[in-house]
C-alpha cells in the first residue's frame, strides 16, 4: 500500500472519530435546561439522563453540611416539588427562594442527583451607580445637571 493511500486512511478514521466525539458533545448540549415542572411531567422518560434543572429553592428545604460540600434541598415545582441532593462545591451565596441550575441526573422520578450548582442571582450584580454598566447593558446616569452658557 502507497504512503499517500495510508494517509488518506489515516485522514478519514481520525475526521470521522472528531465527527462523533463533536457529535456526542452536541447531543448532550442541545437543551439549556428543564424546568422543575417539565422535568417531573417527563420523570419516566429522564430516568438515569444526564440534565439541568432549573427552580426555584423551596422555602424551609435547604440543608447544607458543615463541610459545605452536600447540599439537599427542593425545587418548587408548580403544587409538588423536585428533590434534589448535590455533592460537590456548594455556591457561597446558596439559599432558600432563589434561582439555581442544577447539573446531574434523575435517579428515581422526583428525585436528582446534583454534581453541580448554578446560582441565577442576575440583580445582584446590576449596577446602581452613576457611570456604571447596568445589567441591561445601558450605563446609568447621574441626576441630570442644567448647564449654563
Amino acid at each position: 500500500m502507497s504512503i499517500g493511500r495510508k494517509l488518506t486512511i489515516a485522514g478519514v478514521i481520525l475526521a470521522a472519530a472528531t465527527a462523533y466525539t463533536a457529535y456526542l458533545g452536541a447531543s448532550a448540549g442541545w437543551k439549556y435546561y428543564l424546568t422543575a415542572d417539565e422535568c417531573l411531567a417527563n420523570a419516566p422518560d429522564l430516568l438515569g439522563v444526564r440534565l439541568r434543572v432549573s427552580g426555584r429553592i423551596a422555602s424551609g428545604t435547604l440543608q447544607i453540611s458543615p463541610r459545605r460540600d452536600r447540599a439537599e434541598f427542593a425545587l418548587v415545582a408548580g403544587s409538588d416539588a423536585l428533590h434534589v441532593l448535590c455533592h460537590g462545591a456548594i455556591p457561597d451565596n446558596l439559599t432558600e427562594e432563589i434561582e439555581v441550575v442544577v447539573e446531574g441526573r434523575m435517579e428515581e422520578p422526583g428525585k436528582v442527583r446534583g454534581e453541580k450548582i448554578l446560582t441565577r442571582c442576575a440583580s445582584k450584580y446590576e449596577s446602581q451607580q452613576p457611570g456604571k454598566l447596568q445589567g441591561n447593558g445601558q450605563v446609568a446616569r447621574g441626576p441630570q445637571r442644567e448647564s449654563r452658557r
